[in-house]
């Protein structure tokens, strides 16, 4: 089996040279490309197979011939005069037909474990990517800061202070969690406090307007 890692890694100064933004457009595309092929290609026979399969029965062509087949299997057992070897209620088309869904279900199951896999591998590249550039503009907004203490500039805003600290993924995600659980339990709250209506009680007797 070739290795695609070198396909991936091995381009040298190349990637960093473009020549426009559509030459930077495009090897970003090519690079993705190269690297959804690695993952198909680091897959076991098995993900192969399903992911076939899958992809070759989510087409029309493939109802157009169950179509005919189903058609075909009902003429051929209910037209007087020819041989009907699965006579109605059709048991033996029925047994092929579950056993079928089975394994296409199986095949169907194996192709989204698959692509889950590959999904969260492209989530992970995207946070590992986000984190390195969130590192750099906070080394960078650091420079930025000790040049203008060199020019004698003084900066009095707040948010350039915060900003200057490193992010911690870690607090990041507890602060999202506290505040999800307090938008959940202010819901709550909000939705016990509402009281029905007391209904309306009308003389005896009274007809409405």
């Amino acid at each position: 089996m070739p290795k695609p890692e070198a396909d991936i890694t091995d381009q040298g100064d190349s990637y960093r040279t473009p020549q426009s933004g559509e030459d930077v457009t495009r090897r970003n595309v090519e690079l993705m490309q190269r690297l959804d092929q690695a993952a198909v290609q680091k897959g076991s026979k098995a993900d192969q197979a399903a992911c076939f399969v899958a992809t070759q029965c989510g087409r029309i062509e493939f109802v157009w011939a169950h179509v005919l087949w189903f058609g075909l299997w009902v003429i051929v057992n209910t037209v007087p005069g020819l041989p009907h070897f699965d006579p109605y209620p059709f048991t033996f088309l029925t047994l092929v037909v579950s056993l079928e869904a089975i394994f296409l279900s199986t095949f169907v199951l194996m192709s989204q474990n698959h692509e889950m896999r590959i999904s969260e591998r492209r989530a992970q590249l995207d946070l590992q990517i986000n984190l390195l550039t969130e590192q750099e503009n906070t080394k960078m907004l650091q420079l930025l800061v000790k040049i203008g203490e060199k020019l004698g500039l003084e900066e009095t805003d707040a948010t350039v202070k915060a900003l200057e600290e490193a992010t911690r993924p870690d607090r990041l995600v507890e602060q999202i969690e506290r505040a999800y659980d307090q938008t959940l339990a202010g819901r709550e709250k909000g939705a016990k406090g509402k009281e029905p209506d007391a209904p309306v009680v009308r003389p005896a007797g009274h007809q409405p307007a």
